[in-house]
C-alpha cells in the first residue's frame, strides 16, 4: 500500500525488519518505552512499516489490553509510533497509525488508546484525552513494569482514546 507520495509504502513488518524495528523505537526512546528484541520479534505480525528507497523510515505496532468480564468492549493500545526525523511532516506517522487502526477496528476492537508525549499528533487523529484512572487495565498490565517512572499518574505521558463503533 502506498502513502504520503510515491516513494513510501506502508507493509507487514517481516522479519528482517526486526532489528530496524528495534533501533528505531530505541532512538526514540526518550519518547517511547522501548521493547526487547524478544517482544518486537514475537509481536512482528502486529507491526506497520513504512518503507522510503528500502529504508525503514517508521514504525507502529498494537497490543490488545486485556480485560475482565464479557468481552465486548475490547480495548487496544496503539505503541512504538516512531519516524525517522528525515521523513517527518510528511504524513508518514499519520498513515501508520490510521493503518493500525484499520486493522483493529476489522477484528472488532472498540477503542483505541495510546499513552503519548505528543497530545497534538494524536488529537489531529480522532482521539481524545482521557483521565488515567479511566484506564487502569493498561496501568496495571503495562505501566507496573515501566522502568522510566515510579508511578504511573506522575508519568508526564498524556492518556488519549478514540472510539472505532
Amino acid at each position: 500500500m502506498s502513502c504520503v507520495n510515491t516513494n513510501t509504502t506502508l507493509r507487514p513488518a517481516r522479519l528482517a525488519d526486526a532489528k530496524k524495528i528495534f533501533a528505531l523505537i530505541h532512538l526514540h526512546k526518550d519518547e517511547l518505552v522501548p521493547k526487547p528484541m524478544g517482544d518486537v520479534v514475537a509481536n512482528l505480525d502486529r507491526f506497520v512499516v513504512a518503507e522510503t528507497g528500502g529504508e525503514l523510515a517508521g514504525c507502529a505496532t498494537y497490543s490488545v489490553l486485556p480485560e475482565i468480564g464479557v468481552h465486548t468492549h475490547v480495548t487496544v493500545e496503539i505503541q512504538s509510533v516512531a519516524v525517522r526525523a528525515p521523513y517527518r511532516k510528511l504524513g508518514i506517522g499519520q498513515a501508520l497509525v490510521e493503518s493500525v487502526l484499520a486493522r483493529v477496528a476489522a477484528f472488532g476492537a472498540t477503542e483505541a488508546l495510546v499513552l503519548t508525549f505528543a497530545p497534538g499528533f494524536f488529537e489531529r487523529l480522532g482521539f481524545r484525552e482521557t483521565p488515567k484512572s479511566r484506564v487502569m487495565h493498561k496501568l496495571y498490565s503495562g505501566c507496573i513494569h515501566c522502568t522510566k517512572h515510579a508511578d504511573p499518574f506522575t508519568c508526564p505521558e498524556i492518556a488519549m482514546v478514540k472510539s472505532l463503533a
